[in-house]
């Protein structure tokens, strides 16, 4: 349904209730208006009547007249400059007299209703009940004298003239509330004809991919909801736009991990596929060719959790699921995963725990991944005879430290400070896999953010490097 349309629709369901209500308002105060006078007009006129109503009763009935003008006693005139008040009845009242069981000695005289009789009870004039006012008015009034023929008198009237009225006595008055609704209908097009071009405007703009602004046209609601709509449209556009980059750098994304996947994995079938010749020809097996095939499923292994945690910190709504973590468990299994490695490349990884335990609060998927990240880049960026000692130790009361230094060729100053960068990959790691995401760093350093700990990277005193990972403890050590 059209805004216009809405408009007179719902302009004319209010204004015809209203229309009939003030009408049967007007109706009804002139009912109320004409009962008074007729109960006045009847409990004046009938003493004057009581003695020929009892000596005929049986004929007494039929119009009343006034023995007086109906108006203000000599000498009450209205105050000059005002007019005189209008006659107080065009018409003479019809009466019938009853007696106390409320029958009437004239055959001609009306049967009073049930319902009036009952309202009489009690009280010394009683009206009946409507719904809606008509002209004729009718009250049943009880005498001063209570008894005889004439104890009670039934009297019918008119509200003429409008005694008590709210509304004019012409109609006139309807047509400039018909006016006023069709000029606000009227006023209504300019408005509407801007809300059809706003929203030919908005429609173009969504065609266009929300480049194209809407015009601005004046200072009122509509013009602030064109300018809402340009600011939305400004913010979809942007949103757009980093949706765009985030699908080009997981389009890249994808197709770096696929190389750095197949590049191990190309490896590890090369020695899979020698140690199956040496093994059917009965040769023994070629110790190096089986370290490098573990390596390579190491490696693998390393890379596809990385790229599940990666996913997981870069979503949205990133959020850790903390709980008590033991540091102490959690740094052997670390030091457990990575020995066997580390054996076949004659590196000597050790580790050293406090006596009691370590507990923080973490995720411990999480904790556990920046951890193992941290250790396998010190394994496996290590010379051959090399050492990795994983430290934990309290710091205080409150605090812990975990080191893990290696004695391996160490990093040059220049690198060491963009290593927990995301992509950044040191010249030894570039040698390794020249298209790897650089991912085990930075991972650890981002888990250190997200859980309020401090990572550090400095050369070791060996000649390595050494990363240091503090906290808070969950609680406090006695």
């Amino acid at each position: 349904m059209k805004l216009r349309t809405r408009l007179a629709v719902a302009t004319i369901a209010v204004t015809l209730p209203m229309t009939f209500a003030l009408f049967w308002y007007d109706a009804a105060a002139r009912h109320r208006a004409a009962e008074q006078n007729l109960t006045e007009f009847v409990l004046g006129q009938m003493p004057a009547a009581r003695e020929q109503c009892e000596a005929a009763p049986a004929s007494f009935g039929g119009e009343l007249r006034p023995r007086r003008p109906l108006g203000p006693p000599p000498g009450h005139g209205p105050p000059p400059g005002l007019a005189p008040p209008r006659p107080r009845a065009a018409k003479p009242a019809v009466v019938h007299a009853y007696d106390e069981t409320l029958h009437s000695a004239n055959p001609e005289a009306p049967v009073i209703p049930d319902a009036l009789a009952l309202a009489i009870r009690g009280q010394d004039v009683a009206t009946p009940r409507y719904v809606i006012p008509g002209s004729s008015v009718e009250i049943l009034a009880r005498m001063p004298w209570g008894t005889g023929p004439c104890a009670f008198v039934l009297a019918r009237g008119t509200t003429d003239p409008a005694w008590g009225a709210v509304l004019p006595e012409s109609n006139v008055w309807l047509l400039p509330t018909a006016c006023v609704f069709a000029a606000m209908l009227l006023a209504m097009g300019p408005v509407i004809r801007r809300i059809r071009k706003l929203t030919e405007a908005v429609e173009r703009s969504a065609k266009a991919t929300y480049a194209d602004a809407v015009v601005v046209e004046g200072d009122d609601e509509i013009g602030v909801l064109a300018r809402a709509f340009n600011a939305a449209g400004r913010e979809i556009r942007a949103q757009l736009e980093e949706k765009d980059r985030r699908e080009q750098a997981l389009r890249h994304f994808l197709a770096n991990t696929t190389h750095d996947v197949m590049i191990p994995l190309t490896v590890l079938q090369g020695h899979l596929a020698t140690l199956r010749e040496d093994a059917a020809a009965g040769k023994p097996v070629d110790v190096g060719a089986l370290v490098s095939a573990m390596d390579e499923a190491h490696y693998m292994a390393s890379l596809v959790h990385n790229l599940a945690v990666t996913a997981r910190l870069e979503a949205a709504d990133a959020k850790l699921q903390a709980s008590v973590v033991d540091l102490d468990a959690l740094v052997k299994r670390v030091v457990g995963r990575h020995r066997p490695i580390a054996k076949q490349l004659g590196i000597s990884v050790e580790t050293a725990v406090p006596e009691g335990p370590v507990a923080v609060s973490a995720d411990v998927t999480l904790l556990e991944q920046a951890i193992s990240n941290v250790t396998y880049n010190a394994v496996r960026y290590n010379r051959p005879g090399g050492h990795v000692a994983v430290i934990l130790e309290r710091v205080g009361k409150t605090g812990f430290r975990l080191r893990v230094v290696d004695d391996g060729p160490g990093i040059p100053e220049a690198e060491l400070s963009r290593l927990a960068e995301r992509g950044f990959r040191g010249n030894e790691a570039r040698t390794r896999a020249p298209d790897g995401q650089g991912l085990g760093l930075h991972i650890a350093h981002r888990a250190a953010e997200l859980h309020g700990f401090r990572l550090t990277l400095r050369p070791s005193e060996y000649g390595g490097l050494e990363v240091e990972l503090q906290g808070v403890v969950d609680a406090p050590s006695g």
